[in-house]
């Protein structure tokens, strides 16, 4: 193809210039159109980079223009409904409604194929109670914690400033100051956007101590104590592993780190930051606990958590048996699931590594309530939350609170264009590109995340009331169904079996976590 590519242009050219001396101007201006086309083919020839465009001469670009807009075509032209990924195309479009306050309900019956293996439903009641107030604030401090805080049933999840736009962050933290629920900073640390609109703030620590770090990376006790002090923020979390990218440690490509977010991370511009896969603050789980004492000491005594992606159950025991031991208790754990993630993440960690949302949910629910200290600690869901019906899945398994991340970046403008992880976010949601960023409204979207929040709220209201329950903590596994196979229908309770109280603390226990729970150690990991 490149050889005859070489032999037809040059009698090509010859003839139109021959043309061109005896007729009219536009063979010229054809000249000049195939002479650019002609060097750039010479170009493709003659590189060694590509063998297509090698082999096939300017024909081979537009085989890599094609792909590269792979996805918008994918996303506009084939996409059906329900089959988009991460996020379904009915997905994404109810969070749009909602949070623009239009019509959000359907017409013509259900598009889904209730009859396929893996459909779920909520069990209906014929006893609907009358006026039903839901509950939907959830108190969050144990007995040790000095400044409890009541916080929403769902609530922003983790996602820092640099990873995010300073608009997106500014709307998001101002819906959540609209809508009274809270707005998780990420590990990135506490910016100036998350603080002009006065929105509560859940205040994550990484194991990059960012805002409270020394030069070395280290934990800088002075520096959290003074950021932990502001009004804003009304709890603290420290992320043990994330969703995204469990044992890996957060990371933030070069393009993004500014001299803004260098300032705010004390880090080196135009340098990619990678997080520590783990703590340098502890190296035990008897360390980590102690840790967490001396996080609420030095908050004044704000309420204290910590996050992490289920991975191996050993491990969470030994910082059961470390709480145990020092009698003292996180006054909340958020659980992250696999399919979690708003960043960049390196394939393997985000498709391979960690345990899905419902599996870790339960794993906790059941181990705390299995060791008899369940009441002591409040559980926070996160992961693929968009819809009502994803709340009532995790409340029936355990969750107090509900955390969404992506739902939340829809309701601002998100457009699932997969480019979180190269700056070029066309809706200026996850960029530092000003060009990008700088058309996002803050007030418009900040109203739009009220009113997502709202109005999910309602809907939760309205599934809770159907259900024939009267308060969240009526909702059970049992009361939701899955379709295994036809004919074949099995309720959580099946699928995740709920452990009998307190049987791991009474030495009664005899199911498949025993070994784990005799092996784990609050002294190592």
């Amino acid at each position: 193809m490149r050889n005859e590519f070489l032999w037809s242009i040059i009698p090509i050219h010859l003839g139109i210039w021959v043309l061109s001396r005896y007729l009219d101007s536009s063979f010229v201006n054809l000249f000049i159109i195939t002479i650019p086309l002609t060097l750039l083919g010479l170009y493709d020839a003659f590189q060694s980079k590509h063998t297509i465009m090698s082999n096939f001469p300017i024909m081979g670009r537009f085989r890599y223009m094609l792909e590269s807009i792979r996805p918008e075509i994918q996303q506009y032209f084939v996409e059906r409904f329900d089959d988009g990924r991460p996020f379904s195309r009915e997905q994404r479009s109810v969070v749009y409604q909602r949070a623009k306050n239009q019509l959000d309900t359907l017409s013509f019956g259900t598009q889904h194929d209730l009859s396929k293996a893996g459909s779920e439903w909520l069990e209906h009641s014929m006893n609907i109670p009358h006026n039903l107030k839901l509950q939907t604030r959830v108190r969050v401090g144990n007995e040790k914690c000095k400044l409890p805080y009541d916080c929403s049933l769902l609530n922003i999840s983790a996602m820092s400033f640099g990873s995010l736009s300073k608009n997106a962050v500014a709307a998001l933290n101002l819906g959540a100051k609209l809508g009274n629920f809270y707005h998780n900073t990420g590990e990135g640390s506490i910016s100036p956007y998350h603080l002009e609109n006065k929105g509560d703030l859940v205040w994550q620590i990484g194991t990059g101590y960012f805002g409270c770090r020394n030069q070395d990376g280290s934990f800088n006790k002075e520096m959290f104590s003074e950021r932990a002090a502001i009004e804003s923020v009304k709890m603290i979390e420290l992320k043990i592993s994330q969703g995204a990218k469990p044992g890996h440690g957060g990371i933030l490509p070069a393009p993004k780190v500014n001299e803004e977010i260098a300032k705010i991370r004390a880090v080196e511009v135009g340098k990619t930051v990678e997080s520590p896969p783990s703590h340098s603050a502890f190296d035990t789980p008897i360390g980590m606990i102690k840790f967490l004492d001396e996080l609420k000491e030095a908050s004044g005594g704000k309420p204290v958590g910590f996050k992490l992606c289920v991975g191996k159950k050993v491990e969470f025991f030994a910082i059961c048996k470390a709480m145990i031991e020092l009698d003292s208790y996180p006054d909340f754990i958020s659980v992250d699931g696999a399919e979690g993630g708003t960043g960049a993440a390196p394939l393997e960690f985000t498709n391979f590594l960690g345990t899905p949302i419902n599996e870790g949910l339960s794993f906790v629910h059941n181990t705390l309530l299995g060791l008899g200290i369940r009441e002591k600690i409040k559980i926070i869901a996160s992961g693929k939350i968009i819809n009502a019906f994803d709340m009532i899945q995790k409340f029936s398994l355990g969750a107090d609170i509900c955390n969404s991340a992506r739902g939340m970046m829809f309701a601002i403008g998100c457009i699932q264009a997969l480019k979180c992880n190269n700056n070029t976010c066309p809706t200026g949601v996850a960029t530092q590109d000003r060009e990008l960023y700088k058309a996002l409204n803050i007030e418009d979207k900040g109203q739009r995340v009220a009113n997502y929040h709202k109005n999910t709220l309602k809907e939760l209201h309205h599934l809770v009331a159907a259900s024939g329950a009267r308060s969240i903590n009526e909702i059970k596994s049992e009361h939701i169904k899955r379709k295994i196979g036809p004919g074949q229908i099995m309720n959580y309770k099946e699928l995740f079996p709920e452990i009998i109280p307190n049987s791991i603390a009474d030495g009664t226990y005899q199911g498949r976590w025993k070994g784990a729970w005799e092996q784990a150690s609050s002294s190592k990991f």
